[in-house]
């Protein structure tokens, strides 16, 4: 069946995108629709109050709502428990949380020791690599990097021949942000289980243009920010095994994640509070839920169906456009990333920033990705479900005037 290239119907949910904007940054941070920028606004406006705290009427339906939300993420991932989700700012914090409480932390059993090693790949985001190097440094353990197939792909062939017993965890990216390649996620996990290495995904490309089950993906932690589902920043899930979580200790303190204070010694909560210290970004987690909800009523298939026709478009458009060079898979998730000879990525954006279309340049927080492709930065469209061929076509002619004015 052909897959319609139109909007999914859906550009007039999106009030921040006027007529004739082409907003090609979605990796980046997805545009908000209109259920989430009103569960947002009644959140505040009237039925605002705190959580797990008060007993009057409000704060009860408050956290009601809240724990709802839970749920409604554990679902979305195919979590078998609420219990496994916990709250956090963004898939950063979710990964330095595992890095630090997890591996960092001399009381947990996944403490890392000299001689302990780190799997990582050469596309993982600065968010999976820097919190993991911070804990090298301070565990004496080392980190491997994975290379990439020459399409752009994690290479797993390579990294099996790489992991050793000595490897406790692999953080690899579910789909790379600057060239959209997908990993093999249930062959990454049994490679890592097979040493006894437990894996992390950074789901934070996948979640919103495919679906997504942690239990079928064999993964031990899972993390993603909402900001990028098409939801509010400031919020995001980590994901991981119950026995997992319960075994490990809390990365912050405060309020929320105690059982019991005293100056004598405190005791902690199970997770996910133990895990969630302070008053929460309660209205964050109602307008991921609403997130969610707006995903789900489209069909995370429907999505990816329209993404990929959307790139294969985008691809095919940009090989007729003089020096212009793809990187990534041709099948890459919703990410089209470029450069062209003899311009900087940056002039790129600017001019068809004067066309109005909207793209990211640079180097996408992957440096080590830059260097492995000999290049500085490349220019990147990125897809969401408000997009169509109008704007791959709009792309297209931006590309051209861009070649006209640097010949």
């Amino acid at each position: 069946m052909p897959v319609s290239t139109r909007p999914l119907d859906r550009l007039s949910d999106f009030p921040a995108i006027p007529e004739g904007w082409a907003y090609l940054d979605t990796a980046a941070t997805a545009q908000k629709p209109r259920p989430v920028i009103d569960a947002i606004a009644r959140g505040y406006g009237e039925t605002y109050a705190t959580v797990h705290r008060g007993v009057y009427q409000r704060s009860a339906d408050m956290t009601r709502a809240y724990e709802a939300g839970r749920a409604r993420a554990a679902a979305f991932i195919g979590a078998p428990s609420a219990d496994e989700v916990v709250f956090v700012r963004g898939a950063t914090e979710g990964i330095n949380l595992v890095a630090h409480g997890a591996f960092g932390n001399g009381d947990s059993p996944y403490f890392l020791r000299p001689g302990d090693r780190i799997m990582l790949s050469m596309l993982e985001h600065h968010s999976n690599i820097v919190p993991w190097q911070m804990i090298a440094e301070r565990t004496g353990a080392e980190i491997d990097v994975a290379p990439l197939t020459g399409d752009g792909r994690i290479d797993l062939d390579a990294m099996a021949g790489m992991l050793t017993e000595r490897h406790r965890i692999v953080a690899l990216a579910h789909v790379s942000n600057v060239l959209g390649s997908v990993l093999d996620a249930r062959r990454a996990a049994d490679l890592a289980h097979g040493v006894g290495a437990l894996l992390l995904l950074d789901g934070c490309q996948a979640v919103p243009r495919m679906p997504v089950d942690v239990a079928a993906l064999g993964c031990d932690f899972y993390v993603f920010s909402a900001h990028k589902l098409y939801g509010p920043t400031g919020i995001g899930v980590l994901w991981g095994r119950s026995e997992l979580l319960a075994a490990m200790p809390p990365w912050q303190g405060g309020g929320a994640m105690i059982d019991k204070v005293s100056f004598d010694g405190t005791s902690y909560a199970p997770p996910p509070g133990r895990f969630e210290a302070g008053t929460p970004h309660i209205v964050g987690v109602l307008g991921l839920h609403a997130a969610i909800d707006y995903v789900e009523a489209i069909g995370l298939d429907a999505i990816a169906a329209h993404e990929a026709a959307l790139v294969r478009e985008t691809r095919d458009a940009l090989r007729s456009v003089n020096s212009v060079r793809l990187h990534g898979p041709e099948d890459a998730a919703g990410i089209v990333s470029f450069t062209m000879e003899g311009v900087h990525p940056h002039d790129i954006g600017t001019i068809l920033d004067e066309g109005k279309v909207a793209i990211r340049a640079g180097h996408h927080c992957a440096q080590p990705l830059m260097a492995h492709l000999g290049i500085d930065a490349t220019a990147r469209a990125s897809f969401g479900v408000y997009n169509g061929r109008r704007d791959v076509e709009a792309l297209a002619r931006g590309l051209e005037r861009v070649s006209r004015i640097f010949g």
